[in-house]
């Protein structure tokens, strides 16, 4: 197809509007990771308000290994896959995705997953993983909360109908930049050495604290705290790293977009001035043949 100065002109328009959204989608991005890295910071003093309690709980439970470990059906577990809802992330879906199936399967029994997010929903399935349902990731931190007591919710339900105990975290974890990785969090049962180390939190008073009233009561409200916490915490990573790979992505494509306007406009000019020339090259040849025809007279 011959390029013209009219269709070059159009191609430059659609590159320089392209290269506006794909902007304003990195200034998005970067505000983004910047509002959920806020909250996961914020959450550490929570956290360890939280474990602070367990400490104490646990300290004068008569029986807390009994009380949290709970009787998992052995080989049946649910795990919760963070994904994203929206494209243009590179290949965190994927990664995540892989990384879930790999090893899910590698544990014996069966395994169901919950997909947060609509991308990852459908490359979960593709690998073969039976997905028990599909959430909707929050727009912003606020929505968060929502989200953690809808999941909370269905896994209790699971956990009461089909006696399965095991809950697991898949999400991407971010660590510089744009650099992330995928890891995994077993949520239910407690993890018994980390229960162990709880006794062997200092208090900040340098006196223990008691627990008053119902024990049992207390520390499931705690646990249930923490599993909060947890979640809290792995959506917000994700939606963090999810945003640090769509800046990534958005950065190549300006430079992309960079490197086609520099080529258009080279075109344009070239092809505008060879226009030109030849508009000269037939005025200096009109003139000549005007200059012998008077001549002749």
């Amino acid at each position: 197809m011959n390029k013209t100065t009219a269709s070059l002109r159009r191609q430059i328009g659609g590159a320089e509007d392209l290269q506006s959204v794909v902007r304003t989608m990195k200034a998005v991005a970067a505000s983004s990771i910047g509002q959920y890295e806020s909250s996961v910071r914020a959450l550490a003093d929570y956290n360890r308000s939280v474990e602070l309690g367990l400490s104490a709980a646990l300290r004068g439970s008569a029986q807390p290994i009994s009380i949290t470990e709970g009787k998992p059906q052995l080989g049946s577990r649910d795990a919760v896959v963070f994904g994203s809802d929206q494209g243009l992330v590179g290949q965190f879906n994927d990664i995540v995705a892989d990384f879930a199936f790999k090893t899910l399967s590698e544990l014996p029994g069966t395994s169901r997953v919950w997909a947060v997010g609509e991308r990852v929903s459908g490359r979960l399935a593709d690998s073969g993983l039976p997905v028990l349902g599909q959430f909707e990731l929050p727009a912003s931190v606020k929505g968060i909360v929502p989200l953690v007591g809808q999941i909370l919710v269905e896994s209790e339900e699971r956990r009461e109908r089909d006696n399965v105990a095991e809950l697991y975290l898949f999400y991407n974890r971010p660590q510089s930049a744009a650099v992330y990785s995928p890891v995994v969090q077993r949520l239910l049962p407690l993890d018994q050495e980390w229960l162990r180390n709880l006794h062997t939190i200092p208090w900040p008073s340098g006196r223990y604290s008691e627990v008053f009233g119902d024990g049992i009561s207390t520390l499931g409200a705690l646990i249930n705290e923490y599993l909060f916490v947890s979640l809290f915490r792995s959506c917000a990573e994700s939606l963090a790293s999810e945003n640090a790979s769509r800046l990534a992505a958005m950065q190549r494509a300006d430079q992309n977009i960079d490197e086609l306007l520099t080529e258009l406009n080279g075109d344009f000019h070239r092809m505008r001035k060879a226009g030109i020339d030849e508009e000269l090259f037939d005025v200096i040849a009109s003139f000549d043949s005007l200059q012998g025809d008077s001549r002749q007279r």
